[in-house]
């Protein structure tokens, strides 16, 4: 009886411990199956039914903070577009974070969009510098990198990084449409060039010199700065120390103020060439003051909402009538205002081509199968063309010369 009672303590005491164990047991499968759902791409799941989760990263604070206006015009389009009844059923589900152009940042809010708010895409993100840093990340975890709101020559890559596609014109374009102007109406120029020390600037920077061929030693001055730099006022008096009768200005929005109105403080009498990512009336123009931008030469793409030629075209008065009743807030003459609104409805064109197949394969075919698509508010004669081979957005941009007031676009210079 002893030796019973003792069989039974000692199974009671076995059958105790293993009930002890078992949740130990259960800890390193729990764990495997949290790596493996923080691990495996969002690209390969399915879709929600019920919303389409975009996301971008903008600089909303630091140095480059007046592109965020591109980012707060996504967010207004999308919602009306929801209250429209959204897109083939499904409502735009729009994630924008601060990135503060640093591509630090950039990496962090990136990795967050893609392992904890699970987007499809990444859409219209700024920055050459800031897009470079997640470049390779978002082509392995295979989620379309989505009209990157730049024209660096390295989007245009469908063998090497099929999944990223850019937006802007090339920036080589513009620096070759810049050469061709100054060697047809200055052909003896003395050429000086401030440009941002990164992919952007040293993209365009190389544009210039492809379009001046065998009179690229007519550049006798360059100087760069940094995103980071409070001030580029001492550039500007070294170059004018060169001698140089045309300046070409490859800067952002901060730098580009400064830059117009410290030529003209110093006096220094030149042809001005603002790139087009600088050449916002409100943004950058008027903070430097209308009157110290007179003369200078651009590119355009896109109608310039300050341009009384546009006063009552159709699509004008649409883009206008959407910004008075779901973006009041916004400052029509901010070019990155119609700039958004344009990239805002490519990216509704290729998510209605989508229909319900919202994988990232297909996402990816539609983007880069546009044909002569034409968004409101682009030049006329200007369309959007894409090909699985050819990424390239845009290939043509129109000179345009400030009159004190507005770019008025030059007809007769179309490259």
């Amino acid at each position: 009886m002893f030796a019973t009672l003792r069989l039974v303590a000692v199974l009671t005491l076995a059958l105790a411990a293993c009930s002890k164990e078992q949740p130990k047991e259960a800890e390193p499968a729990q764990e495997a199956k949290e790596k493996t759902e923080t691990t495996v791409s969002p690209a390969a799941k399915p879709p929600e039914t019920k919303t389409i989760k975009l996301g971008q990263t903008m600089p909303y604070s630091g140095p480059a903070s007046a592109y965020g206006a591109i980012g707060r015009l996504h967010t207004a389009y999308f919602k009306m577009i929801n209250e429209q009844g959204g897109i083939n059923g499904r409502k735009i589900e729009l994630t924008t974070l601060d990135d503060t152009y640093s591509p630090p940042k950039t990496v962090e809010q990136t990795r967050r969009l893609i392992e904890q708010d699970h987007v499809i895409a990444v859409v219209q993100s700024v920055g050459t510098a800031a897009n470079s840093a997640v470049h390779k990340y978002l082509n392995a975890k295979k989620v379309p990198q989505l009209f990157v709101a730049t024209g660096a020559s390295k989007w245009n890559d469908p063998e090497h990084f099929p999944y990223t596609i850019g937006f802007n014109p090339s920036y080589r374009l513009e620096g070759r449409t810049y050469a061709a102007h100054i060697l047809k109406h200055t052909p003896k120029a003395k050429i000086a060039v401030l440009y941002q020390n990164d992919d952007y600037g040293k993209d365009l920077l190389e544009g210039l010199k492809e379009g001046l061929g065998k009179n690229v030693k007519q550049i006798v001055a360059e100087a760069s700065y940094e995103p980071s730099d409070p001030t580029i006022d001492s550039q500007i008096s070294t170059l004018k120390g060169s001698k140089a009768d045309v300046f070409v200005n490859i800067t952002t929005p901060k730098f580009a103020a400064q830059a117009v109105r410290r030529v003209s403080d110093l006096g220094w009498k030149v042809t001005h060439y603002l790139n087009n990512v600088g050449a916002s009336v409100g943004a950058v123009l008027v903070p430097a003051g209308l009157d110290k931008a007179k003369g200078l030469h651009t590119t355009q793409y896109i109608k310039d909402p300050n341009d009384p030629q546009w006063a009552n075209d159709p699509e004008m008065e649409r883009y206008k009538a959407f910004m008075k009743t779901h973006f009041p807030e916004g400052d029509t003459i901010d070019s990155n205002h119609s700039y958004a609104y344009v990239s805002a409805q490519t990216l509704v064109q290729v998510l209605k081509q989508c229909g319900d197949d919202l994988s990232s394969e297909n996402i990816l075919k539609q983007a880069t199968n546009l044909k002569n698509y034409t968004p409101e508010l682009l030049l006329p004669g200007i369309t959007i063309n894409t090909a699985p081979n050819d990424y390239e957005t845009f290939d043509q941009l129109r000179l345009a010369t400030f009159d004190g007031k507005t770019w008025v676009a030059d007809k007769t210079e179309n490259k």
